[in-house]
């Protein structure tokens, strides 16, 4: 796929200007403003609102707490997270595993990392949902490696397309895997922006390099290839362009 000139436009969010907090038990870099983290130049970008890079300790974790009109979406790099919350959902998410939690009118959760050798690495993902005061409801499914291999592969979606999880926003999410030769595109529509978010390794967005952590906030129907990667696990955010920030 040709980079559309456009694409020249995108806005790096370098990884080392992320927000971050060490609490001990958890150390968190923030994309987006996020508890005493604020710039009023990243708020979130669309109906994107969060994306923590989160590492929690072992034997540690998250106490109950309660969300609401937001669409979580857990992404696990490394390690295991158990999930509980008020809707009766236990399970456990490993990589590979893409977790959509609606809280709508109002859950409460917990995500513990019981390992007591292992940390847990992770992307916590918030969108925000097209109309509040939806029910809550929860999905969860797997993604393989090998369906992200080499593709972008689709993870979220608002309807479930290709089997991916719903969330209620006009927000499609994709994943991939990309080293060596491997290479992998995709074209903006006129009134969609993209987001582009390297969650570990290395590699080139329309030429572009990128490393773990960076971030490309990416105009309306631009194109997008993305090759020269090493090692690199990467999230394209494709977002209706009226919400943008």
């Amino acid at each position: 796929m040709r980079p559309d000139s456009q694409s020249d436009h995108a806005e790096l969010r370098p990884a080392g200007e992320r927000g971050y907090a060490d609490h001990g038990w958890l150390k968190s870099f923030h994309s987006f403003s996020f508890a005493d983290y604020h710039d009023p130049r990243h708020m979130g970008y669309g109906p994107l609102r969060v994306i923590n890079e989160d590492r929690v300790a072992p034997g540690q974790g998250f106490g109950t707490h309660g969300h609401s009109d937001l669409e979580l979406v857990s992404y696990v790099l490394e390690g295991a997270l158990a999930h509980q919350d008020s809707m009766g959902n236990g399970s456990t998410i490993v990589p590979g595993d893409v977790q959509r939690m609606s809280a709508g009118t109002g859950v409460r959760h917990s995500e513990f990392n019981h390992d007591q050798a292992k940390t847990v690495h992770f992307l916590q993902i918030w969108i925000e949902p097209a109309a509040a005061g939806i029910a809550p409801s929860y999905e969860q499914k797997h993604f393989d490696a090998a369906a992200k291999r080499g593709r972008l592969r689709l993870i979220a979606s608002p309807d479930g397309a290709q089997g991916s999880v719903t969330v209620h926003q006009d927000a499609r999410v994709y994943a991939a895997l990309l080293d060596g030769a491997e290479r992998a595109g995709h074209a903006l529509a006129p009134r969609r922006m993209g987001y582009v978010h390297v969650a570990r390794g290395s590699l080139q967005v329309n030429g572009r390099a990128l490393g773990a952590g960076d971030a490309l906030k990416v105009p309306a129907g631009a194109a997008l290839s993305l090759a020269g990667g090493s090692d690199a696990e990467v999230l394209l955010f494709d977002l209706a362009a009226e919400r943008a920030r």
